[in-house]
């Protein structure tokens, strides 16, 4: 009986050991949340005003790419280029749009033809963009977040 008894105290008090609640840290915790984001996507993309009647995501994405791309093209059509051979080549921008909404060019890859043709075209672009209207940084997990993105654009001069 004494040894039976002993066994019983000897399994209460390694028992009472599965009923502690393991305490976790708030790094730990931050860690983990951290590892499960997509850091590839956002919850909401930049838009402009126009844009925010849009009701998906990828309606909001395609009006601000559109809206985008219909200004620079626009102004590009408004200015005298002349060439003395036919342009018809995609320039891909990389952009960036800050937390506040700022953007910035920050690479242009232009064919050498492009270039020879119309020295000043990246210089084109940048004043196309000093006339945006106001755009609403992307969203993630209702933070804003500052955002990189690359956007085709076509230039056919005659």
């Amino acid at each position: 009986m004494k040894i039976f008894l002993v066994w019983i105290c000897v399994f209460m008090l390694y028992s009472c050991e599965y009923f502690n609640a393991k305490k976790t840290s708030p790094e730990a915790i931050l860690n983990e949340e951290l590892q499960t984001f997509n850091w590839n996507d956002v919850d909401e993309y930049p838009s402009f005003s126009v844009c925010e009647s849009s009701i998906s995501k990828t309606e909001k994405q395609a009006c601000f790419q559109y809206t985008l791309t219909n200004h620079i093209t626009n102004y590009l059509k408004k200015e005298k280029i002349v060439v003395t051979q036919d342009i018809n080549d995609t320039v891909i921008l990389q952009f960036h749009i800050s937390k506040q909404g700022d953007l910035s060019l920050l690479k242009a890859d232009i064919d050498s033809l492009t270039k020879q043709e119309i020295p000043e075209i990246k210089g084109l672009i940048q004043k196309s963009l000093d006339s945006l209207p106001r755009i609403f940084p992307a969203i993630k997990r209702g933070q804003q977040v500052t955002t990189e993105f690359n956007l085709p654009i076509i230039i056919h001069v005659e």
